[in-house]
């Protein structure tokens, strides 16, 4: 049996409450881990717009699994999420030596963005000038 590190999306109805959506997200992880993968890494991105209405929803709740399983796991894993209604779309991509590189590099990136220092806002004083202290005075 093969296995193959994979990178799946999922796109889960936003209009359930979070408990829900949690609910989705750990039986799709329960699914992957007794079935002989092993999670890598889960990006939630949370809810977002949508480009377009995807069976009459605007917004939906955006999940990326990447895990290492085999090969077989997959289709049964695509016939979990063509059964739960509360999925709206999803794909699931082998990922190659070429996409594991470039997630490495983009992960280093967001580090060393996160990690720089940035200085922090300073208040500017603006001088009173004298001459516009000088006129109020005047005029009592």
């Amino acid at each position: 049996m093969r296995t193959g590190i994979y990178e799946s999306a999922v796109l889960i109805n936003a209009a359930l409450d979070d408990q829900q959506i949690d609910s989705i997200l750990s039986r799709i992880k329960d699914f992957i881990t007794n079935n002989g993968g092993q999670i890598r890494e889960l990006d939630n991105w949370g809810r977002k717009r949508l480009a377009y209405p995807v069976d009459k929803s605007k917004i939906g709740y955006y999940a990326i699994y990447r895990f290492d399983a085999p090969s077989d796991m997959i289709a049964k894993l695509e016939r979990i999420y063509s059964l739960d209604e509360q999925i709206l779309r999803y794909v699931t991509l082998k990922l190659n030596n070429d996409a594991l590189e470039q997630l490495e590099k983009n992960k280093t990136l967001s580090s060393t963005i996160k990690d720089e220092v940035v200085p922090e806002a300073v208040e500017v004083k603006t001088p009173i000038d004298e001459a516009d202290t000088n006129n109020e005075d005047k005029g009592k």
